[in-house]
């Protein structure tokens, strides 16, 4: 089947030119090469295409009814190679973006809205959702992830932002419970569990000052499997609960949530945004992560 599609943009390039020698110029191929190929085309059809003299060449009644189809081929295809390219090289067609509820809708979108308005031939996707997504599978363009690291080397990783995680509480909690003062006196306080999170129940401490390590496995009688629900949970006094500082900085920076035990540290994390490990990416996905870069970095 290629070698006829072949031999039908050769045979359209000698009758657009009038000769062999023409057609293997505009091709880049030898003047043999384009006789083979026309000669390989008209065996397999089974019939003679060209009349061949020293002086021109003349289609056949065959090859002028053949001449109308290869035209009709030789079109489409370049059609086919301008839509490819200008999806590669122009901000259009469809962009599908993987990225968690609360990061989306505090991050994802206020990152891109303006840069999504100023391009309204992209079409876009975005698939807010807590669970892991393929890539390959949900045909995804970037996805948004948060790992301590990422080692799949089919992806490409770029980094957006560090993100530390903390410990908060309201001031209405804390005001009617036992002060904070190190990891062992939350024996006395209720943790808001967040069930997405790994060993969501178990809070991992370094000493700022000393680097001591406190590991510490807290039994709670709230769960969810939300971070929105967990922070309002948090913030009408139900307990701490551990939380990505990113997703909850409004609520630190209002004061609806304070940190607690800040003489500590638990373990960080690297917010990445994720695409597949391709050599060129479309103009649109390298235009994105530019976005998502600028917006993070700034803050």
């Amino acid at each position: 089947m290629l070698d006829n599609l072949r031999g039908m943009a050769v045979f359209a390039s000698v009758v657009g030119h009038g000769s062999f020698s023409g057609s293997a110029r505009e091709l880049g191929i030898t003047t043999s090469a384009v006789s083979q190929q026309i000669r390989s085309l008209e065996n397999e059809l089974g019939v003679v295409l060209l009349h061949r003299s020293t002086r021109k060449l003349s289609l056949t009644e065959a090859g002028a009814s053949f001449y109308e189809a290869a035209k009709d081929v030789v079109s489409a295809a370049e059609q086919g190679r301008i839509k490819v390219n200008q999806l590669r090289d122009e901000l259009a067609g469809s962009l599908r973006i993987a990225t968690t509820p609360e990061l989306g809708v505090n991050h994802i979108l206020p990152a891109l809205s303006t840069w999504m308005a100023a391009h309204d031939d992209l079409s876009i996707t975005f698939l807010a959702d807590n669970h892991y997504v393929d890539l390959i599978d949900e045909r995804i363009d970037i996805a948004i992830r948060m790992s301590p690291s990422i080692n799949d080397l089919t992806l490409s990783n770029h980094p957006l932002s560090d993100v530390r995680q903390v410990l908060v509480a309201s001031p209405q909690y804390l005001r009617h419970h036992k002060k904070l003062e190190s990891p062992k006196d939350l024996n006395e306080h209720q943790l808001i569990c967040i069930e997405i999170m790994k060993d969501s129940n178990q809070l991992d401490f370094i000493q700022t000052e000393t680097g001591k390590k406190t590991r510490l496995k807290m039994t709670s009688r709230i769960h969810t499997n939300n971070v929105f629900m967990a922070t309002t949970l948090a913030k009408e006094g139900h307990g701490v609960v551990r939380m990505m500082e990113m997703d909850i900085k409004k609520e630190l920076d209002n004061g609806d949530l304070v940190e607690v035990l800040t003489g500590y540290q638990l373990p960080s994390f690297v917010l990445y945004a994720v695409t597949l490990n391709r050599e060129q990416q479309p103009a649109k996905v390298t235009r994105c992560l530019e976005v998502l870069k600028k917006y993070f970095h700034a803050g």
